[in-house]
C-alpha cells in the first residue's frame, strides 16, 4: 500500500511539474497486438501516423493515376500514333516534293546538255570542215603566192582558243565543262559515271555565250577566207585580163583569153548556192583564175617579147627603107641593134634552133622555132653557139655579134616572123617592157 501510494503521489508531482516546466503533453496511443501468450505493444507516434497518411495519399494518388491512365489509354494511344502518322505523312510529303524538284532539275539538266552536246558537236563540225579546207587551200595558196606575191594569207582556222588542243575532239560531258570552264572533278560521282556535266543552273547561260563567241569567232574566220579567196581570185583575173590584153595588141590569139578561163560559150538555170557550195565555188573560181593566168603567163613567156640587145641603140626599123647597098626602095625585115663584134647574143624567148649556119645575106644566122607558128632570126652574127636541134632558153648564149653577110658594121639583125611571114619586132619588145611587171 505504502509503494502504490507513493507511486500515486510521485506521477502527480512530476506530472505537474512537466506541466509547469514544459506545458501540457499529448497522450500517447498505444498499439497492442496480442498472439497468443505474447503481448506486444508498440506505440504510435505522430510521424508514425504522418508517414502512414502520406504512405496511403501516395497510394492513392497512384492507384488513381494508374486507373486514369487505363481509362485514358487508348485515348492517349490514338493521339499518339494519330501525331506520327501526321508527322511521317509530311516526311513523305516533302519527300515527295524533293524527288519532283530534283527529277524537274535533272530532266532540264539532261535536255540542256542535250542541246549543249548538239551545239558542241555542231561547232565541232563547223570547226572541223573550216580546219578541213586547209588541204583544199594549200595548193592554191602556194600557187597565189607564186603567182601573186603581194597577195594576203587566206586565214586558216586552227583549232578555237577557248578550247585546249587535247580537247578539240572531246565530246558529251567532257566538252561541255571544257567550254564552260568547268573542272571533270566537279561533277557528282554518280553522274559523273553516265557523262552528266555538272548540275548547274547557269550551264545553259553560260553555253549560250560560249557558243555565241565562239559560232562568232568560226564566222568571222569563214567570211575572212571568202573574202581572201575572193580578192585573190579578183587579182588572179585582173592580171591574167592586163596579160591578154597586152597579147592582143600583139595580135597573138590567145587560148583562154576570157575572164572564166574558157573560150566557150556557158550558161544554165539559176540554183542558188549553200554555205559549202560558195565556198567550192569560191575555191573553183580561184583554181579557175590562177589557171587562167598561168596560162596567160606561159604564152607570154614562150612569145619572143624580150630585147634581144638592151640597152643597144636602134639603128634601122622594121619597113620599107633605102637600101644601103643598092640606093633603092626595100623592105626591111626587121630591126638592127648596133654592138660591138663579140657581143653575146640570147634568144627573146625559149625554143628550138631550127637553123644554124650561113644563109646568104644574114651571113651567119641562126633561127629558133618558139611555137604557135612565131620564129625568131638572129643575121650577121660573127660567130654561131648553138645547133640544129637544140633547146635554149632566155638566158642561153646563141651566137656573138657580127657583120657577116651584107652589112655596113658590126650589129644584130633581129627578125619575128609569124606563119614565115616578118612581122614588126618593135611591138612585141614594147609589150614585153609592159609584160615584165607580170611575168616576174
Amino acid at each position: 500500500m505504502r509503494n502504490q501510494q507513493s507511486v500515486r503521489e510521485y506521477q502527480p508531482v512530476a506530472s505537474g511539474a512537466k506541466d509547469q516546466v514544459f506545458g501540457k503533453r499529448s497522450k500517447q496511443h498505444v498499439l497492442i497486438l496480442a498472439s497468443g501468450n505474447d503481448i506486444r505493444h508498440m506505440t504510435i507516434r505522430p510521424w508514425m501516423l504522418a508517414l502512414g497518411v502520406s504512405f496511403a495519399g501516395v497510394m492513392a494518388i497512384g492507384y488513381l493515376a494508374a486507373t486514369s491512365y487505363l481509362v485514358f489509354r487508348d485515348d492517349l494511344i490514338g493521339a499518339s500514333t494519330a501525331r506520327q502518322a501526321r508527322i511521317q505523312h509530311a516526311y513523305e510529303d516533302r519527300i515527295a516534293a524533293l524527288r519532283a524538284q530534283v527529277d524537274r532539275i535533272t530532266s532540264r539538266q539532261l535536255l540542256d546538255q542535250q542541246v549543249v552536246e548538239e551545239k558542241v558537236d555542231k561547232l565541232l563540225k563547223r570547226q572541223q570542215a573550216l580546219t578541213s579546207r586547209h588541204g583544199k587551200l594549200d595548193l592554191l595558196l602556194e600557187r597565189a603566192s607564186a603567182d601573186l606575191p603581194s597577195s594576203n594569207t587566206v586565214p586558216v582556222p586552227t583549232v578555237n582558243p577557248r578550247l585546249p588542243q587535247k580537247q578539240a575532239a572531246a565530246t558529251g560531258a567532257d566538252a561541255i565543262n571544257s567550254l564552260l570552264g568547268l573542272k571533270t572533278d566537279e561533277v557528282p560521282p554518280a553522274q559523273k559515271a553516265l557523262g552528266y556535266a555538272p548540275l548547274r543552273e547557269s550551264m545553259a547561260e553560260k553555253a549560250d555565250q560560249a557558243f555565241s563567241t565562239v559560232s562568232l569567232s568560226l564566222k568571222t574566220i569563214e567570211s575572212e577566207q571568202l573574202e581572201s579567196i575572193r580578192t585573190l581570185t579578183a587579182g588572179a583575173s585582173e592580171t591574167a585580163n592586163a596579160i591578154a590584153g597586152i597579147l592582143k595588141k600583139t595580135g597573138i590569139p590567145v587560148k583562154g583569153a576570157y575572164a572564166n578561163g574558157s573560150d566557150a560559150a556557158i550558161g544554165g538555170p539559176y540554183i542558188p548556192a549553200s554555205g559549202q557550195m560558195n565556198f567550192e565555188n569560191s575555191l573553183n573560181a580561184l583554181d579557175g583564175a590562177l589557171a587562167r593566168l598561168e596560162t596567160m603567163r606561159d604564152t607570154a613567156r614562150g612569145i619572143p617579147f624580150a630585147n634581144p640587145e638592151p640597152g643597144r641603140p636602134i639603128t634601122s626599123r622594121f619597113g620599107t627603107r633605102k637600101d644601103p647597098f643598092l640606093g633603092t626602095m626595100a623592105l626591111h625585115a626587121g630591126v638592127d641593134f648596133q654592138a660591138p663584134t663579140g657581143t653575146p647574143i640570147h634568144p627573146t624567148a625559149p625554143g628550138r634552133v631550127i637553123a644554124a649556119g650561113w644563109a646568104g645575106g644574114y651571113g651567119q644566122r641562126v633561127e629558133i622555132d618558139h611555137g604557135n607558128g612565131i620564129t625568131t632570126r638572129y643575121g650577121h652574127m660573127s660567130k654561131i653557139l648553138a645547133h640544129v636541134g637544140q633547146i635554149v632558153d632566155v638566158n642561153d648564149v646563141i651566137g656573138q655579134v657580127g657583120s657577116t653577110g651584107r652589112s655596113t658594121g658590126s650589129h644584130l639583125h633581129y627578125e619575128i616572123r609569124k606563119s614565115g611571114q616578118a612581122v614588126d619586132p618593135m611591138p612585141f619588145i614594147v609589150a614585153g617592157r609592159e609584160l615584165k611587171s607580170y611575168l616576174d
